[in-house]
Formats: structure tokens, C-alpha cells, sequence
């Protein structure tokens, strides 16, 4: 017995939810970010169990970055390994990434920094400032082999078809008079 339908469309191997290497992320540089959420949230999480601080200031600016960093970080692996980024209107991905990663790891670096220094001593503590360096050397890396693999990025004009600013020459022409 013959089939009278068959099948009326064939298999997209594109279509995965994620998608690396891609034009934004690599391979490598996909691990990274990986390990710079996964070490964020351990040092969130063991900053989390600390029971009593001496100077909380430290503490609290310590769980601000490394929350931070964990969600946004998150939120920027899953915006780049999916065809997520297409639809959030942002044309200027390796700079922001870049920025981010940087400014990011830059925070990370102060805050446990301070956190070290003004910290109870308990292996709580100590245990959450050096996954805080651990999170800091995985961005610092990243941007590393990002400078390595790509150069910096264009710090140029806005793109304008991202709703940036109008070349000059464009505003000339709508003020223009007819």
C-alpha cells in the first residue's frame, strides 16, 4: 500500500534553540560566559550563607555585583546563543558585550577587593571573595580573547538603523526647504 500524503516539509537542522559557534559567540568564548554565570552564583550563593558580618557594607555591595553579574550574564548567554538577539532590536551586539563584560569584570575586581578586605574572617566569607576573583579572572579573560579574536570594538556613531542618532547629512536634507 502506497502513502497518498507525504510529508510536505523537510527538517531545518537550523531550527536549534541554541546556536553556537554564531556570528556573536564562539565556541570559547561561549564557555566562559558559561563559567562566569556559574562562578557569579556561587559566590552570590556563599555570600548568601554568611550569618553575621562586622562591616555589612562590604557584604552588601559584594551581593549586589555578584547578582548582578550572575543574571545579566545569564541573561546576555542566552540573548547571543539563540535567535533571541534578532528580535530585541540591538545592532551593535560585540560592543555591548564587550562594554558589559568588561564594566563587569572591573565591578567584580572592586568588590572583592573590598570584600577581602573588610570582611569576618569566617571560611564562608573567604570561600565567596575567591570565587569573586575566580568570577573577575573569567571576565577579564573573556575580554581578553575578545580584544585576541576580534580587536576592539567600533566605538563609532550610533548605527541610526537601531534608532540612533541621523548622520548629519540626513538632517540637512529633512530641514532642507523645497
Amino acid at each position: 500500500m502506497t502513502e497518498v500524503y507525504s510529508p510536505t516539509t523537510a527538517p531545518n537542522p537550523k531550527s536549534s534553540c541554541f546556536s553556537v559557534p554564531s556570528d556573536n559567540l564562539d565556541r570559547v568564548r561561549f564557555a566562559l560566559k558559561v563559567l562566569q554565570v556559574l562562578l557569579s552564583l556561587v559566590a552570590f550563593v556563599l555570600e548568601e550563607v554568611v550569618s553575621s558580618c562586622l562591616s555589612c557594607s562590604a557584604l552588601y555591595f559584594f551581593e549586589f555585583v555578584s547578582c548582578t553579574a550572575f543574571l545579566f550574564t545569564l541573561l546576555l548567554v542566552i540573548l547571543l546563543s539563540t535567535p533571541l538577539h534578532g528580535r530585541v532590536g540591538i545592532s551593535c551586539w560585540p560592543k555591548l558585550d564587550f562594554v558589559y563584560t568588561a564594566v563587569m569584570g572591573l565591578l567584580f575586581l572592586i568588590a572583592s577587593i573590598v570584600f577581602a578586605a573588610d570582611n569576618g574572617g569566617s571560611k564562608e566569607e573567604m570561600t565567596a571573595v575567591a570565587f569573586g576573583f575566580l568570577a573577575t579572572m573569567m571576565f577579564f579573560l573573556d575580554v581578553g580573547y575578545f580584544i585576541k579574536t576580534r580587536g576592539l570594538p567600533s566605538m563609532s556613531a550610533p548605527d541610526t538603523s537601531n534608532g540612533g542618532v541621523a548622520a548629519p547629512a540626513e538632517v540637512e536634507k529633512l530641514n532642507a526647504p523645497e
